[in-house]
């Protein structure tokens, strides 16, 4: 831990970290000298830094008489930034406001989410969308006025999605009773997928008493459940383009290239979900830690989010939320960003927040 250098050496590392993340540049003992305020010397100043570089915590790039931290040397100033980041209060109600807007599904919301942090965090977003096997707990139609209802679906592992259909104008509200109660009987305890295709033969064969507008709101009801049905997570990926912000070196835009083609070959990125489960809030993977995308000079910051159960059936991690970016990334900002999203859409994807139906 940072903790474990003097008050002198960690003061130092800070600062070349900061400078690192600022500007990409090495930074020279005359510069930290005067940067800092105990009126250190350049001399004493280089004798720190040729400690830290001793301990694998800094290195001078080709031969530069600036230092920059190894990947060692910026993870013991992220751990050092864990138990004390903060978000700003504009990115707390930015990420609040832009959630719980009303009137998306799950996964819409989650494509603002990534939008979001993409943008707030000038680097590329990745979110994994929940995979669930659509085993329903509870469904139900809700008249929302003259020719629209709401069809919500509860799943045993907590997930609520809502959309809005279009209906008949006039239809009497007896129909989605109907509706509900015809659905409740086959699918509860059942996934879409699995009784699907079963109502919509015995529908096609009159095998059971509803009319044709209840059976029309069925149908309708079914076809907007095509991703629940699939049992496949989605994955989520946003703001590319800031990767190449800042990019002046060969290398650095080699390394960019490779992460584009690997955030192209989405298949790879389902282990995004696999860093983030079991763990307990946010991890990070700083240059050659992260294994995910086999490079140095990239760093991911991710998060799992649960699916907020307050049913007394436990949380579950349903889904991961991520920030990808260069190695000097602003940590300070992003980790608490994460962190907090994260928070934020596992209050919503469990029903907790007021996320609603999408369209038709």
């Amino acid at each position: 831990m940072i903790t474990e250098l003097n008050d002198r050496s960690r003061d130092i590392l800070r600062l070349v970290v900061e400078a690192f993340v600022e500007t990409g540049e090495p930074i020279g003992s005359r510069t930290l000298s005067r940067m800092l305020q105990t009126g250190l010397s350049p001399a004493t100043v280089r004798n720190v830094m040729a400690d830290l570089e001793d301990a694998g915590l800094l290195y001078a790039p080709h031969t530069s008489a600036g230092r920059l931290p190894t990947d060692r040397g910026v993870r013991l100033f992220v751990d050092g930034l864990l138990q004390s980041g903060q978000l700003s209060q504009d990115d707390r109600e930015a990420i609040e406001r832009q959630c719980a807007t009303a009137g998306r599904s799950v996964t819409q919301m989650l494509e603002e989410a990534s939008t979001l942090m993409s943008g707030l965090s000038r680097c590329a977003s990745l979110v994994m969308a929940p995979k669930t096997e659509g085993i329903l707990k509870h469904i139900e139609f809700v008249p929302l006025g003259p020719g629209r209802a709401l069809v919500v679906m509860v799943t045993e592992t907590g997930m609520v999605e809502n959309r809005v259909i279009d209906l008949p104008l006039g239809l009497p509200s007896s129909a989605l009773i109907e509706a509900t109660n015809y659905l409740t009987a086959r699918l509860v305890g059942h996934s879409v997928a699995d009784a699907r295709d079963r109502i919509a033969d015995e529908i096609d064969a009159h095998k059971v008493q509803i009319d044709d507008l209840t059976a029309k709101i069925v149908e309708a009801g079914l076809g907007t459940w095509s991703d629940i049905a699939s049992g496949e997570g989605v994955l989520i990926v946003s703001g590319q383009s800031n990767l190449l912000e800042d990019v002046t070196a060969v290398g650095d835009l080699e390394r960019i290239r490779a992460l584009f083609s690997a955030l192209e070959a989405k298949q790879n990125l389902w282990k995004l979900l696999d860093a983030a489960e079991g763990a307990q809030g946010v991890q990070i993977f700083i240059g050659a830690e992260n294994d995910l995308f086999s490079m140095a000079g990239c760093s991911l910051i991710v998060a799992p989010y649960s699916n907020g159960r307050k049913d007394g059936g436990g949380e579950k991690i349903v889904g991961a939320i991520g920030v990808l970016g260069p190695t000097r990334m602003n940590y300070a900002r992003i980790i608490p960003m994460v962190d907090y999203t994260a928070k934020v859409v596992g209050r919503l994807v469990g029903g907790g927040g007021g996320v609603s139906g999408g369209g038709t």
